[in-house]
């Protein structure tokens, strides 16, 4: 049995923790912002804005608080750590962001029938406010999205927050304009809207690590084939790979190795290599097997 490396490796959460921290400090700036500017003017498309800005803080703070736990070491009762603590809380940030829409549809259906009057102004400035932290959230989370589905879990409640806030700016306009007031639960049912593919993408990801399939662009026949090609490899099977948590990928297999090459050490070195290089796995356990151990084998899986 081989083991790649430890469960040392710092997560890619983790390694993005320090923007997000400056995301979470600015965007709970403007959530005051808008709830204040939400009730003095009377605008339930700004306060919408608001209870998506309280999403983002709220989820860029259960990702900070998931990667300081996900920091934590192995131990005999938990060998891989706290890794899933980051998959966990993106599930429950996608059980927030439904619940958010769902309290704004109800609302928005409210005041349909009975718009009441909107301070335009005051929702301009904030909106503008808004708009101006989410492009500077975006840039700050844009690498880390593509490493770790938390930091990209941010990264999308930030972009449908800066679309929100571009919804609400063009509705106080309208309302500044004409005096149609209706357009400010509109413009709450489209930030609403706005919210609920973000969420199922969001959940469905976490979903999947949870059910450790196989990680997304990871291909097991591809994988199979690189190692078959290793001199000395006879045959792969019991071959699984999941994900531990965003940017950790792991892989097991039993490798069937001609008896030529069945006590050498460097063929353990060759296949580790080839998961690294070629699949970015850096934690991988191979069992090496001689020929016909598989008919003792109790459990068979391909």
């Amino acid at each position: 049995m081989g083991g790649g490396h430890g469960h040392g490796q710092m997560s890619a959460t983790a390694q993005h923790r320090s923007r997000m921290l400056v995301v979470l400090c600015v965007t709970a700036v403007v959530l005051v912002a808008q709830v204040i500017g939400g009730l003095l003017a009377n605008s339930l498309a700004l306060i919408s804005d608001a209870l998506h800005s309280a999403t983002d803080v709220t989820g860029v703070f259960m990702a900070l608080v998931a990667a300081r736990f996900a920091a934590r070491p192995a131990t005999d009762r938990r060998t891989f750590g706290y890794y899933r603590i980051e998959i966990l809380a993106a599930v429950a940030n996608a059980v927030l962001l439904f619940g958010v829409a769902i309290w704004v549809f109800s609302q928005a259906w409210e005041r349909f029938f009975a718009p009441p009057e909107v301070q335009s102004g005051l929702v301009i400035v904030v909106a503008l406010v808004g708009l101006a932290v989410n492009a500077l959230s975006m840039v700050l989370l844009y690498r880390g999205q593509k490493e770790s589905l938390n930091v990209r879990g941010a990264y999308l409640e930030v972009m449908g927050d800066l679309l929100g806030s571009v919804a609400v700016l063009v509705a106080a306009i309208v309302i500044k304009l004409t005096g149609w007031y209706v357009i400010d639960p509109v413009a709450s049912v489209v930030v609403a809207v706005m919210i609920l593919p973000r969420a199922w993408k969001l959940l469905t990801e976490a979903v999947d690590v949870l059910l450790e399939a196989t990680p997304k662009g990871m291909d097991l026949s591809d994988v199979r084939t690189h190692l078959l090609g290793r001199d000395g490899v006879v045959d792969v099977h019991d071959l699984h790979a999941w994900t531990l948590t965003s940017g950790l990928p792991v892989l097991t297999a039993h490798i069937v190795v001609d008896d030529s090459r069945l006590g050498d050490g460097r063929l353990l070195d060759e296949l580790h290599d080839c998961l690294r290089g070629h699949f970015d796995v850096e934690h991988s356990t191979l069992q090496l097997e001689p020929r016909g151990h598989l008919d003792h084998e109790g459990a068979k899986h391909a």
